[in-house]
Parts: C-alpha cells; sequence; structure tokens
C-alpha cells in the first residue's frame, strides 16, 4: 500500500528518486515550476544533463538522469508534460506525466515529487493520482520477491498544513483506491473470478463500507423472472448472480441507480469467439467498476442515494448453453429473440436495468464492455457515452474534468427499426453491423423508462490495454471509475 503525504517544498528533498516535470518549448525542453530547488542541489546542470540526453519535454516522456553523488537523491525522473509553459500545468498532463514516472520506477521504496502546485489543490490531487496510479502493480500471484517496494510518495508543497491540500489527498486516496481494486478485479483470472465469488467480494466489501448487500443466486433469479441473465449464464458450471449494493445517506438530494456488466468470462458462448478470447476476463469491468464507484461514493459521503444493481454471468458452452433462435423472457415480461449468444451483455444488463428502475431513480448511469464497435469508433483510448441528451453532455463533462476520456455518441431514432425481430418484441443483434455501438445502446434504450435521465457508457476499448500508456499499466485500467465519481460528485453538489 503506497502512501502519499506532503512535505514542505522549501526544504531539501530526501527520497529514492526525485520526479520533476518538463514541458516542451518553443526553445526546446524546459524545466516546469517547482524543479528550481532539485536543480540547485545538482549545481544548476540539471536542465544541461535533459538536453545532453535530447529530452524534449514531450507527454509521456520519462528521462532518468543519475546524481552522480551531487545529491543524496541517486535519481531524478524528469516527467514530461508536453507542449505548455512552465508555470502553466495542465492537472491531467501533470496526473499522466507523474503516473508515466511511476511507472518506471523499479526498486525505491520512496519517491519525492517537485513540481510546482503552490496550494492549489486540483494540482495536488493531479500529482497523488498520478502517483497512486503509475505506482499500482498486479502482483497477486507473483512470488513475494517481486512485490511492489514502493511504500511512500512525498508531494512537495509551499504549505503542506493547508485545508483544500489536505482534501484534495483524502479525495485521490479514496478515487484511486477504488480505479486501482478495479483493475485487480479485471486482472483476475476467470479460474478465481467467477460469478460466485464476484458476487462474495462484492458482499464483503460493501458491507465494510456500510452499505445494505443484497445476492440473488440462481433460485431466487428464476422467482424474479430474470429471463437474460439466468439464459447467459445456463452454460457455465457457475450459476449467475445478481447483486443489489444500497448507500442511503440521512439527506439524500437524489437517487441514482448504477449498473454493470459482470460477464466474469466471456467465451461467445455457442456462437464462439474467434480471436482476442485470453483478454476476455475483463468482461466484468463495468461490474467491477460500479461496485468501486458505489463505495467509493459511501467513503466521500456524497448526500445522494445510490443503488448498483451488478448481474454477474460466465457466457461459457455447454450442453445447457442458450442458443441462437432462442426467445428470452426478461424481467418485464418482454421477449428477445437470440440472433447471436456473443451478445450476451445486453441480456444481462437488461434484466438488471428493468430491476433497478423498479425503485424510481432519479438518475440511471450504466457502463460495460458491450461492443467491438466502440473499439473501431473511438479507439482503446475513448469511451462512448449515449443517453438523453442533457445528461449524457453532464456525465461527459463531468468525466473529462475528473481526465477520463469520453465522447458523446447520437442514438437515432432510426436505428431501432434494426431491433424489429418477426417472433419477439426485439432481437439481441441484427444481421446489419453498422453502427454496432449506437445500435447497442438503441438495444439498452428500449428498455429504460420514457422521461429518466440516463446514460450508457461503452468501455470495450479502454477496459484494458496491451500495452502501458501514463498511470495506466497493462491490464486493466480501472477506466469510467473517475467518471462515474465524478458525475455522483456533481449531482450531489448540484
Amino acid at each position: 500500500m503506497i502512501s502519499v503525504s506532503l512535505i514542505d517544498g522549501t526544504a531539501p528533498l530526501t527520497a529514492d528518486v526525485i520526479v520533476v516535470a518538463t514541458v516542451s518549448t518553443e526553445d526546446g525542453v524546459a524545466l516546469a515550476d517547482g524543479a528550481a530547488g532539485v536543480d540547485a542541489a545538482l549545481g544548476g546542470v540539471l536542465l544541461a544533463a535533459l538536453r545532453a540526453v535530447e529530452a524534449t519535454g514531450r507527454a509521456d516522456e520519462a528521462i532518468k538522469i543519475p546524481t552522480l553523488g551531487k545529491s543524496g537523491t541517486p535519481l531524478i525522473i524528469a516527467a514530461g508534460l508536453g507542449k505548455g509553459a512552465p508555470g502553466i500545468l495542465d492537472p491531467e498532463a501533470v496526473r499522466r506525466g507523474v503516473g508515466t514516472a511511476l511507472r518506471g520506477v523499479q526498486s525505491a521504496k520512496r519517491v519525492a515529487v517537485a513540481i510546482g502546485t503552490g496550494t492549489d489543490p486540483e494540482l495536488v490531487g493531479a500529482i497523488s493520482d498520478g502517483a497512486l496510479l503509475g505506482g499500482y502493480r498486479f502482483t497477486k500471484y507473483k512470488p513475494s520477491a517481486e512485490q511492489n517496494p514502493l511504500r511512500r510518495v512525498d508531494i512537495a508543497v509551499s504549505e503542506p498544513a493547508q485545508a483544500g491540500a489536505k482534501a484534495a489527498i483524502r479525495r485521490s486516496r479514496i478515487i484511486t483506491e477504488a480505479v486501482n481494486n478495479t483493475r485487480d478485479l479485471v486482472n483476475t483470472p476467470a479460474n478465481h473470478l467467477n460469478p460466485v465469488t464476484f458476487a462474495s467480494y462484492a458482499r464483503e466489501h460493501g458491507e465494510a463500507a456500510g452499505l445494505a448487500v443484497e445476492v440473488l443466486d440462481e433460485r431466487a433469479l428464476k422467482r424474479g423472472r430474470f429471463g437474460g441473465i439466468l439464459a447467459v449464464g445456463g452454460g457455465s458450471s457457475t450459476p449467475p448472480r445478481l447483486v443489489r449494493l444500497s448507500y442511503a445517506p440521512a439527506r439524500a438530494r437524489a437517487r441514482v441507480a448504477l449498473v454493470g456488466k459482470g460477464i466474469t468470462f466471456d467465451t461467445g458462448g455457442l456462437d464462439l469467439k474467434h480471436t482476442g478470447m485470453a483478454d476476455m476476463k475483463s468482461d466484468m469491468a463495468g461490474a467491477a467498476a460500479v461496485i468501486e464507484s458505489i463505495i467509493a461514493a459511501a467513503r466521500l459521503k456524497l448526500p445522494i442515494a445510490i443503488t448498483a444493481t451488478v448481474p454477474m454471468a460466465e457466457n461459457a458452452v455447454s450442453g445447457s448453453s442458450y442458443r441462437p433462435s432462442d426467445i428470452l423472457v426478461m424481467r418485464d415480461g418482454r421477449t428477445v429473440e437470440v440472433d447471436n449468444t456473443d451478445a450476451e451483455g445486453r441480456l444481462i444488463l437488461v434484466d438488471a436495468i428493468l430491476r433497478a428502475c423498479e425503485d424510481s431513480p432519479d438518475y440511471l448511469i450504466e457502463t460495460a464492455t458491450l461492443t467491438g464497435g466502440q473499439v473501431v469508433a473511438l479507439g482503446n483510448g475513448i469511451s462512448g457515452v449515449m443517453g438523453s441528451d442533457d445528461f449524457r453532455d453532464r456525465v461527459v463533462a463531468a468525466g473529462t474534468a475528473a481526465g477520463e476520456s469520453l465522447w458523446p455518441m447520437p442514438l437515432p431514432a432510426a436505428l431501432r427499426s434494426r431491433l424489429d425481430s418477426p417472433v419477439a418484441d426485439v432481437v439481441n443483434l441484427p444481421k446489419d453491423r453498422s453502427a454496432s455501438m449506437l445500435v447497442g445502446g438503441t438495444f439498452i434504450k428500449h428498455f429504460v423508462p420514457d422521461g429518466l435521465d440516463w446514460v450508457h457508457l461503452d468501455i470495450a476499448g479502454p477496459a484494458f490495454l496491451q500495452s502501458a500508456s501514463g498511470y495506466n499499466s497493462q491490464g486493466g485500467t480501472g477506466v469510467i471509475v473517475r467518471t462515474i465519481v465524478a458525475s455522483l460528485t456533481e449531482l450531489a453538489e448540484s
């Protein structure tokens, strides 16, 4: 567990590694504010050393400069923030730069960050975020010799006792812990994380955060007519679950429903996947994000009532698997024709959304690794956002301010006819696969009550990366937790 502390930036810094920042200017690389004391300790040669190794200050650049005995700290890492001015720092650039630097730290136990923040809580929080996210390692199944040695990160500020900076550190700790827990869940393989163990995790951690927890097993799901969840989970030897986590403060300003897709492994079912199956342990990233987001909201004591409804199933292949052409009866009695068993996420989500909306929430936030179309349209770095226009845009604004990349997408009314079925109310996947991200959102919309402010967040690409970037290591990213928590915070404050 990495701790983050505020220290006096006017005093000499001592650590195993000191992180400073650079920017790219028209005149070449320049030191960002906050590095003057570090440069002075080296006799004023830091910028010359960076230029000698052809540092540019570009984003995602991390240049290591050994001090060769000129300082009590053996190593300086200069984190590039991209184009800009030394004294005007963008919080997300700082977050990303610090995260890149911390990913490169291998053996240090203590790191100090000397990036000029003054007493700006937003920049202090960004440094803390970058350090805690960039310092993440998934070592659960590694031998003890390969555990992360980093234990402490000190942030040099002008006034360590300043209340705003302390509050920013506290908020950063809560949110980054939620992100990193989500990463752990996404990175855990399916032989260790299945619907039953996932539900147990949700119960244990939810109750520890003071949440009310309800877990519906396969018998309760049958009684509750959750036809989508039961069908998708029917081919697995591990039965499906539906988890309900509730946070109810005394004076709630709004009622928010969270829903997240929890496919603990997706073979594609009888429509077996041809490629990329090894990454399908990540198909529960939406569920993990929702669980950790409501826990973070409770720890932050947000004055809104929140209920997370989380369907969990394994889409496996066996004699009891559901089939193409099956007709499923959903929670509310409407029917869905199954065209493709690999479009399973929307089936479990619909049952969960129907249950969540029985509580008459004011807002619905739903997230899922839903479509390959999201990756085709937006790549691995940007989540697609659909829903009711005004609320969609509020969520995009909140998530963008929190440092996540999102793009608002339309749900044209003309797409609804593509879901028509000759034998059921709707089909889960039309033959025409164009605009598949939007068609997936349209399918979800069909089951959302009219007039409800809602948003669908497709995180198929950003949830799991094949290579490290910024503060994200390879594998699970914990994406969308910061967006959800920021949106909940905005709702609480508005």
